[in-house]
């Protein structure tokens, strides 16, 4: 609000006077320039240098802060955070109930691997794949069974020591 104020006050201004702020401006500009990489303008600011801009030449437009690059690129940004789709692509994550049954039967029979563990989760009527029951133990660092252990464990046998 107080800027409408200002631009309203400056209609009343005389023309040597605003020609005189003008110069001052660009020179701060100029210096500003030299000593910040790159400005961070917020919203509002992007919205009035984009209005202003459109009011001047074309030749001036061309080496002002906000070129027509800087403008598209503002826009995209905007575009891209004004539509978001409400969900992700794909398919919905693994119940934390699952979760938490595989690593428990991981945990109560380390001589298992992924599809024992996959078998029994089947058997007591749960849908998950055996990529993801792996891609759970993998995550939280559980080792497969080693070929020999998960078989002979399975079917009750011991191996013969050598």
């Amino acid at each position: 609000m107080a800027r409408v104020f200002g631009w309203l006050f400056m209609l009343g201004r005389t023309q040597a006077s605003k020609d005189a702020e003008i110069l001052v401006l660009r020179h701060e500009v100029m210096v500003l320039r030299r000593q910040v990489a790159q400005p961070k303008p917020d919203w509002a600011a992007r919205a009035v240098l984009a209005a202003l801009a459109r009011l001047l030449p074309a030749t001036l437009r061309r080496s002002r802060l906000v070129t027509p690059g800087t403008l598209l690129a503002w826009h995209r940004r905007l575009i891209t955070r004004k539509w978001t789709y409400p969900g992700r692509p794909g398919r919905p994550a693994t119940s934390v109930e699952i979760r938490d049954l595989v690593l428990r039967l991981a945990a109560d029979n380390p001589g298992w691997g992924y599809r024992r563990v996959h078998g029994e989760l089947t058997r007591l009527g749960h849908r998950i794949s055996a990529a993801t029951v792996r891609r759970i133990l993998r995550f939280r660092s559980y080792r497969p069974a080693p070929r020999g252990q998960e078989e002979a464990s399975c079917c009750g046998t011991q191996q013969p020591d050598m």
